[in-house]
C-alpha cells in the first residue's frame, strides 16, 4: 500500500506541487523521503524522482529557487538538507556550492538573548520547536563533512528550546516561545505561546533524532539528545489515541471541539520512535510503538480511489502571528480553536513526505527482523 502510493504520488502529486508554488521546506521532506526509501529499500529508482524534478530547486545558472538575498528565514535553511542529497546523488558543483551557501547562512544567523536562532525576520526573537527541524540536522551533518567543533552550539540550543518551551503540567512541549515578550500571542511571563500543536511536537522529535545519529560519535555531549528524545516521546505517548495509536492536532485536548487526529505529527513522532530505537536512543519495544502509530496512520487515513491512492487528515499549514504580507492573519494566537480551525489538505508534502520517512525506517525493522509486517 504505502510504496504504492508513493510511488504515484512521486510522480504526478508532487510534480504538480512544485509547478504551483515555489520550493518550500516541505517539498525538502519529500526529497528526504524519497531518499530515505531508496537507502532503507535498495532500490535506487527512488532517487530519480530527486533528480527529476531537481530544476525547481536549483535553476540552471546555479541559483536556488526561493532564497533571497539578505533574507533570515530558518525555514529555508532546510532547503540545504536537499541539495546535499542533489549534490552527492549528481556530483554537481552548483550543489556543492549552495550547501556551502546554506551554510554560510547559519554563520551570520540573527540569534535571541537565550542564543537559539531566531525562527524569521517577521518572528524575531522567537524559538519555534519547527526551526530545530528545519537548522540542526543539517548543521550537524556539515560539521561532520567539515571537522568543525561547534557541537556545544548545537547542544546549547536544543536545551535552551527545551527550557523555554517545556510544559512540566502537561508533559509537552509549547509550540514556540517569543524571548522578547512582544508577541501578541505570547505570555507575558514566559513568553510561550499556549498550546501543545502536534506537528511541532514531531518536527523537534525528528530533529532529536537525526542529529544524534551525526554527533554519537564525535561529541560526549550527544547522551542529551537521548535524554530529551526519551523524554519528549515519553509525554506524548501518555496521550496516545487507545484505538487508532495516532496522536491529536491539539495533542493534550483529544475532546476539543474539531479536534482531530493528525497524520503529519503522528508519522514524524513515528520516525523518531522507530528511528530512535534502531540507533539506540531508545529501548526496542518503543519501534515496535512506533510501528504501530504508522500502521495506525494507514490504517485510518490511506485509502484507493477511482483514481489512486490518497492520504487524509494533514493539517495543510500552522503558524504564529500575522504571518508575510499581503496575508497580515489575526486568527494565529496559539489557542486551540486556531489549531483545529487551519485546513486539512489531502496529500500535502508535510504528512506524505513525513510517512515517507517513517515508512523507510518501518522497512529498516523488517529487514533487521524486528517485525513481520508488510509495508
Amino acid at each position: 500500500m504505502w510504496l504504492e502510493y508513493f510511488a504515484q504520488y512521486l510522480e504526478t502529486v508532487f510534480p504538480q506541487f512544485l509547478k504551483n508554488k515555489p520550493w518550500n521546506y516541505k517539498d525538502d521532506l519529500c526529497v528526504i523521503g524519497a531518499a530515505c526509501l531508496a537507502e532503507a529499500t535498495g532500490d535506487q529508482s527512488w532517487n530519480r524522482y530527486i533528480t527529476d524534478n531537481s530544476s525547481w530547486l536549483m535553476k540552471e545558472d546555479g541559483s536556488v529557487a526561493n532564497w533571497k538575498e539578505g533574507e533570515k528565514n530558518i525555514d529555508k535553511v532546510s532547503f540545504g538538507k536537499s541539495l546535499r542529497i542533489l549534490r552527492d546523488l549528481t556530483g554537481d558543483d552548483r550543489c556543492k556550492a549552495a550547501v556551502e551557501k546554506a551554510y554560510d547562512f547559519l554563520k551570520e544567523y540573527p540569534r535571541t538573548a537565550t542564543g537559539n536562532f531566531w525562527h524569521k525576520d517577521i518572528y524575531p526573537n522567537q524559538v519555534w520547536l519547527d526551526g530545530l527541524y528545519m537548522a540542526m540536522p543539517f548543521y550537524a551533518r556539515t560539521l561532520t563533512e567539515t571537522g568543525e567543533d561547534k557541537w556545544d552550539d548545537i547542544l546549547d540550543q536544543f536545551q535552551n528550546a527545551h527550557r523555554l518551551l517545556w510544559d512540566e503540567k502537561r508533559n509537552l512541549y509549547i509550540h514556540g516561545c517569543d524571548v522578547s515578550r512582544k508577541a501578541d500571542w505570547a505570555d507575558k511571563e514566559t513568553g510561550r505561546s499556549l498550546s501543545v500543536w502536534l506537528r511541532a511536537e514531531g518536527w523537534f522529535l525528528m530533529a532529536l533524532a537525526d542529529v544524534y545519529e551525526y554527533a554519537k560519535e564525535v561529541t560526549p555531549r550527544s547522551g542529551e539528545l537521548l535524554e530529551l528524545l526519551k523524554n519528549g516521546v515519553d509525554g506524548l505517548l501518555k496521550y496516545q489515541d487507545s484505538e487508532t495509536k495516532m496522536f491529536y492536532q491539539v495533542a493534550d485536548q483529544p475532546d476539543y471541539p474539531g479536534n482531530y487526529l493528525e497524520t503529519s505529527g503522528s508519522a514524524m513522532a513515528a520516525y523518531a520512535l522507530m528511528k530512535g530505537a534502531r540507533l539506540g536512543m531508545l529501548e526496542e519495544s518503543y519501534g515496535e510503538l512506533g510501528s504501530q502509530v504508522l500502521d495506525g496512520v494507514r490504517d485510518t487515513y490511506l485509502k484507493r480511489e477511482d483514481d489512486g491512492w490518497h492520504l487524509d487528515g494533514i493539517c495543510a499549514s500552522a503558524g504564529l502571528g500575522a504571518g508575510p504580507d499581503p496575508h497580515n492573519r489575526k486568527d494565529r494566537d496559539g489557542t486551540p480553536r486556531y489549531y483545529v480551525s487551519e485546513a486539512q489538505m489531502r496529500d500535502n508534502q508535510h504528512g506524505t513526505g513525513a510517512c515517507m520517512m517513517a515508512v523507510s525506517e518501518q522497512i529498516r525493522r523488517q529487514n533487521a527482523g524486528c517485525e513481520k509486517k508488510e509495508a
